[in-house]
C-alpha cells in the first residue's frame, strides 16, 4: 500500500533584522546614551560606553598586524594568476594618485572658501604636541624594520607592508618551491578573515560605545567650536564620495553609480563605525568582488588600497587641517604651500596605513609646511567624530578604483555588477529541507 505524501505548508519566514538597521540602531542608542551620560553626569554610563567602544576597537586592532601581512603577501602572489598583472598594478596606482589629487584639491578649495580657523576663539596656547609625529626622514627610514618582531608588537603597518611585499616578491621568484608556504598563508588569511568577521558582527554594539563615548566626552558645545571645520570635512568627504566617485564611475568606467553604492554600502557603513580601513578590509574585498571585479585582482587591489588609499584621511583632512592651523597660528600660506600639501597627500598617504586616526599624516603635512606641530593638539578632541566620515570616504575610494580599472581593462563582470545589491553580512547559506 502506498501512502502519498501530503505537502506541508511552507514555514513562515522569520523576522530578519538587517545589519544596516542594526548599525543605525546602534548610532541612535549611542547618541542617546552619550547625551544622557553628559547631561546627567552619569559617570558609570560614560565608563561603560568607553569600555564597550575600546573593546570593539581593540578586537579590530588585534587582527590588524597578521591580517595586513598575509593579505599583502597573498595579494602579490595572486597577481601571477592575472593577465597583464604589471599593467593592472600600475593602473591601480595611477588612479589612486588621480583621485587623491582631486580630493586634496576639493579640500583646499573648501578651506579657502570657508576659513575654518576664523572665529573659533581658539589660540595657539590651546594646542599641544602630539604623542606621535611624522617627518619625511621618519617616513623613509621607518619603512625598513630593524627586526621582524617589533613591527607586529608596535603595530607599525608600513613596516609590515614592506616585509609582506618582500616575502611576496620572493615567493613569486621561487615559483613552485614556495607553494607550500603560499598554501599555508592563504589558509591563515582565511582563518583571520573568519575571526574578524565575528568581530564585525559586533559592530552595532561597538557603535553604541564609540558614538556614545564621543558625545559623552566632547558634548555638543565643543563640537560647536569646530562647527565650520567639522562641516568642511564632512562636506568635502561627501563631495568626493557622492560627487567625484559617481562622476568617474559614470564617465570613465561607464557603469551605474547607484548600483555601485548598492553593492559597496556594507563596507562604507562599517568603515564609518569602525574608523579602520584595515578592519573593514575583508568586507571591502567581498563587496568589490560582488561588484564584478575579478577575485584575483580584487585580492591585490583592496589590501593595497587599505594601506595606501586614503582620500579622506590623507587628502581632504590634511588640506583643511593645514589651513585651519595656519589661521589659528596666523601663518600665511601661498601657492608653494598648497602644492606641497598636494604632494604630501599623494606621496605620503601610506603613512596613515589604514589605522584609526590620521595624526601621523597630519604631522607629516605640518612639518613639510613648517607649521607648528602643536596645532595637532587643537584637533585631537574632535578627531573621532571627523574620523568616521574620513574612513568611510577612504573605503569607498578603495572599492571605486578597482571597479574603474576593471571596467577600463574589460575584465569587469557587468552582470555581477548589475546584480550587486544586498549586504554580504545579511546572507545565510541555503539549508536543505527534507521532503
Amino acid at each position: 500500500m502506498s501512502v502519498s505524501a501530503t505537502p506541508q505548508a511552507p514555514a513562515k519566514a522569520s523576522f530578519k533584522f538587517p545589519f544596516w538597521a542594526q548599525i543605525i540602531t546602534g548610532l541612535v542608542l549611542g547618541v542617546l546614551f552619550g547625551w544622557l551620560a553628559k547631561s546627567q553626569d552619569i559617570s558609570w554610563l560614560k565608563t561603560t560606553l568607553e569600555q564597550v567602544g575600546d573593546t570593539f576597537v581593540q578586537l579590530l586592532k588585534l587582527a590588524v598586524a597578521p591580517l595586513v601581512f598575509f593579505a599583502i603577501l597573498v595579494s602579490i602572489t595572486n597577481l601571477r594568476k592575472v593577465n597583464n598583472a604589471a599593467r593592472l598594478a600600475s593602473r591601480t596606482l595611477l588612479w589612486f594618485m588621480i583621485t587623491s589629487l582631486i580630493a586634496v584639491g576639493i579640500g583646499l578649495a573648501i578651506g579657502l572658501l570657508t576659513n575654518p580657523g576664523a572665529g573659533t576663539g581658539l589660540t595657539p596656547q590651546d594646542g599641544k604636541l602630539p604623542k606621535k609625529t611624522g617627518s619625511w626622514i621618519d617616513f623613509l627610514t621607518g619603512i625598513v624594520p630593524t627586526d621582524v618582531v617589533t613591527p607586529f608588537t608596535e603595530l607599525n603597518v608600513l613596516q609590515i607592508v614592506f616585509m609582506a611585499a618582500v616575502a611576496g616578491i620572493a615567493a613569486l621568484q621561487l615559483g613552485a618551491k614556495a607553494q607550500p608556504v603560499l598554501s599555508l598563508a592563504e589558509s591563515v588569511l582565511e582563518l583571520l578573515q573568519k575571526a574578524l568577521w565575528w568581530v564585525i558582527r559586533l559592530a552595532p554594539i561597538g557603535t553604541v560605545g564609540l558614538i556614545g563615548t564621543a558625545i559623552a566626552t566632547y558634548g555638543w558645545d565643543l563640537i560647536g567650536k569646530y562647527a565650520t571645520f567639522t562641516a568642511d570635512v564632512y562636506v568635502g568627504s561627501a563631495l568626493v564620495m557622492f560627487g567625484v566617485y559617481p562622476l568617474l564611475l559614470a564617465t570613465v568606467a561607464k557603469v551605474s553609480p547607484v548600483q555601485f553604492f548598492k553593492g559597496a554600502w556594507p563596507a562604507v557603513q562599517l568603515a564609518f563605525v569602525s574608523r579602520s580601513s584595515v578592519g573593514t578590509m575583508p568586507v571591502t574585498q567581498k563587496v568589490t568582488e560582488r561588484l564584478g571585479v575579478p577575485k584575483e585582482y580584487a585580492s591585490f587591489a583592496v589590501p593595497f588600497g587599505a594601506t595606501t588609499k586614503m582620500d579622506g584621511c590623507a587628502a581632504i583632512y590634511p588640506a583643511l587641517a593645514a589651513i585651519f592651523i595656519a589661521q589659528i597660528f596666523d601663518v600665511q600660506l601661498g601657492i608653494k604651500e598648497y602644492v606641497l600639501i598636494a604632494f604630501v597627500s599623494v606621496i605620503g598617504s601610506a603613512a596613515t596605513a589604514g589605522l584609526t586616526g590620521a595624526t601621523v599624516m597630519l604631522t607629516l603635512t605640518l612639518s613639510t609646511l613648517g607649521l607648528p606641530l602643536e596645532g595637532v593638539g587643537l584637533l585631537m578632541a574632535i578627531d573621532p567624530i571627523l574620523d568616521m566620515m574620513r574612513t568611510a570616504t577612504n573605503v569607498a575610494g578603495q572599492a571605486v578604483v578597482p571597479v574603474i580599472v576593471s571596467a577600463r581593462e574589460g575584465i569587469l563582470d557587468k552582470e555581477a555588477y548589475g546584480a550587486a545589491s544586498s549586504s554580504p553580512l545579511d546572507e545565510r547559506p541555503a539549508v536543505a529541507v527534507a521532503a
